[in-house]
Order: structure tokens, then sequence, then C-alpha cells
């Protein structure tokens, strides 16, 4: 059932082969109905005025996506990406390592993450500050999930490289997911704005850029 290695295998590789990434062969409505649900929990935090919330959300869906294109971008030099999913498992992939309920999953993991603190965030757990703990139990979390995605029968992920699993997972991509949710809110007004600015513009210009080129 789950799976805490990549195993290098023909087989694994021959999936990511045979990924189409962008096309509209398994396309549903639950795209749209997904999409509704986003919109309605950022609106809602915007009409409550928890504006903390929602940097939260955009801080960690920020650096999700420039995870996203950089694994892509390793795909289109070394051959195969650190993880992908299949096209047996969702109705539509954005890019070779993430599909469309994956990412709306992940922009909203941040308001998620933000919700679960503290009222007061000088608390401590287990001797350490209450957004740093916060930021490691989601991070172990979402490494969990993604072993047992990796050991689905419809190779909901797919892990190419024998090094790569939920250790490196963990440590490299969810805990920085979840350190930007739960630190980057209660920055200074002009260094959060400055994250946020200089992130997404970052991801807005590299798919403006790569997508033509072909790249990811």
């Amino acid at each position: 059932m789950f799976r805490f290695w990549g195993d290098g295998s023909q087989a694994a590789k021959d999936l990511v082969d045979a990924i189409e990434v962008r096309s509209t062969q398994n396309f549903n409505w639950t795209f749209i109905f997904i999409l509704a649900v986003v919109f309605y929990v950022y609106w809602s935090e915007i009409r409550k005025k928890n504006y903390e919330a929602v940097f939260a959300g955009l801080a960690l869906y920020g650096v999700h996506w420039l995870y996203e294109i950089t694994n892509a971008v390793i795909a289109k030099i070394f051959g195969y990406p650190l993880w992908s999913v299949s096209n047996q498992s969702t109705t539509f992939i954005l890019l070779i390592g993430v599909c469309w309920e994956l990412s709306m999953m992940f922009s909203l993991a941040g308001i998620i993450s933000y919700k679960m603190l503290p009222d007061d965030k000088s608390k401590k757990i287990l001797g350490m500050p209450c957004k740093l703990a916060g930021a490691l139990s989601m991070a172990l979390l979402f490494a969990l999930v993604e072993s047992f995605l990796a050991g689905t029968s419809n190779n909901s992920f797919i892990w190419v490289y024998p090094w790569w699993g939920v250790i490196p997972v963990f440590i490299t991509t969810y805990i920085p997911f979840f350190l930007a949710s739960n630190y980057i809110p209660f920055m200074a007004p002009k260094k959060r704005n400055a994250f946020l600015i200089g992130i997404w513009g970052a991801v807005a210009l590299l798919l403006i850029v790569l997508i033509p080129l072909g790249i990811i």
C-alpha cells in the first residue's frame, strides 16, 4: 500500500513516458467544482478580512509552483522528473509532476496549516515554536500521504529515481512548503509583500517563457 522509495524500474519510466501534459482526454466537470470550492474558501477569508490566512495560502501555493516548474525542468534536462502523476489518476495534468486536483489542494493547504495553529502564536509545542512544530507535523503528514499515493494501483504518484522518496520529499519539499505558510503571514508587511510579489512574479515569468518553448 505504501511505497517509500522509487525503484528505478522500466515500468515506472514507461508510465512517465506515457504522460500527456495538458491533454483534455480525461477532462470532466469535477475540474469546475474544485475550482468553485477554492474560490469560495478564498473569498470567504477575504470577506472576513482574515488576510493572514490568505497570505498563508498564497505563500505555500507560490512555493509549490516554483517546485513544480523546477521538477518539470529537471525532467527536460535529465529525462525524468523527481515526481510525476499518471494519466489515469486525474482529469487534467498541468505540468509533468502536478495535476489539477493536486494543485488545487495545495492552493488550500497553506490556509489549512495556518488555521491549525493555536490562537496564541507564541505557544510552544514539544519545546518548539508552534509555527515550526506545525510545519514539521504537516510536512510529515503530507510525505506519508504521498507515500500512499505512490503505492496506489493506478500509480497516482510516480517516483522513478531510487534515491527519491519519503525522506527527501519530507525534508526538501514539504518542510519549506509549510514553513512558508506558517511564517510568511507574520512577517513585517514590506517583507511579506516582497516575498509574495517576488515568488508569484517569478512563477508567472517562468510559465510565460518555458511553456511556449516546450520546456515544461
